[in-house]
């Protein structure tokens, strides 16, 4: 974005998200200051600009809850769509570098382009630029990538940055000796907070909902929809409380037992379970 013009002497632009100026003439002319300039700070440009910053923001971060969205559920997007938003910016900041497949579900490449025509452009494990040409591609959750592991080893040695975590996203594989008949895990139970208050404000910063007395989450797979949740103690409760057993049910509220989760929803559930018992209070030895 360029600079305009706001008052006698000085220019205004959005540089980093922020409101900067410069001056105009004088031996400073040209020259960025390093604090708005008392002469501007309430001109009307600059109320603009500080608007616009918080839209971008704002668009940033629904364009990221977005794609995180598409990963999770790992929901074929359209290559036409992904070639509309991809101009924009926080579209493509949103987008770039996450592990993209096309018609091939062993076939993954690291997200670089995305043509007016649809034509996507990724990094492959052997470092060559590919052509992915396909109706729609999946941006998959890491639990069902076959080569997660050699996809994060390349992507330390590209300098790989996602904006949405996908790569790097702590994964829980599914046990293969669970109960048949058990319907919750305590794995990450027990975790002591010195408020319940405290967890359900954890819970919110780590972007879950906080419902009646747990926290949750929503995730879509192969076998539906489901909510994960994790009792995270009364609502109205002022006192101690600890996280409890992990759960998930169907859209119809009933409980759905371990064994019929699937490998994404049982991933997410744990990842919430997990987050929420490290921020727990820890007694050090005497």
């Amino acid at each position: 974005m360029g600079w305009v013009q706001a008052g006698d002497g000085y220019e205004i632009a959005l540089v980093d998200g922020k409101v900067a100026a410069r001056s105009t003439s004088g031996r400073s002319a040209g020259r960025q200051l390093k604090t708005l300039p008392k002469a501007v700070r309430d001109h009307a440009e600059v109320a603009r600009l500080r608007r616009f910053a918080v839209w971008l923001d704002r668009h940033a971060a629904e364009c990221a809850a977005r794609v995180d969205a598409w990963m999770v559920s790992s929901l074929p997007v359209p290559a036409a769509l992904l070639a509309r938003v991809w101009p924009d910016e926080a579209w493509r900041s949103a987008l770039r570098d996450l592990a993209v497949v096309g018609d091939d579900p062993d076939e993954a490449g690291f997200l670089r382009d995305v043509t007016g025509t649809g034509e996507l452009r990724a990094v492959n494990l052997d470092g060559e630029t590919v052509r992915i040409v396909a109706e729609s591609v999946t941006l998959p959750h890491p639990v069902l990538l076959p080569d997660l592991e050699e996809l994060r080893e390349f992507a330390a040695e590209l300098g790989v940055t996602q904006r949405v975590e996908q790569i790097y996203r702590a994964t829980f594989a599914k046990p293969a000796d669970l109960d048949p008949a058990a319907t919750s895990s305590n794995r990450f139970a027990g975790g002591k907070y010195g408020s319940r208050f405290r967890l359900a404000a954890r819970a919110t910063s780590l972007g879950y909902r906080v419902s009646g007395g747990y926290a949750t989450c929503r995730v879509r797979d192969a076998e539906g929809a489901l909510e994960a949740s994790v009792w995270i103690g009364e609502p109205y409760w002022d006192g101690d409380t600890e996280t409890g057993a992990l759960a998930w049910h169907d859209t119809e509220g009933r409980a759905v037992k371990l064994a019929q989760v699937g490998p994404v929803a049982w991933s997410e559930g744990m990842r919430m379970a997990s987050a929420l018992y490290a921020g727990r209070v820890v007694e050090e030895n005497a």
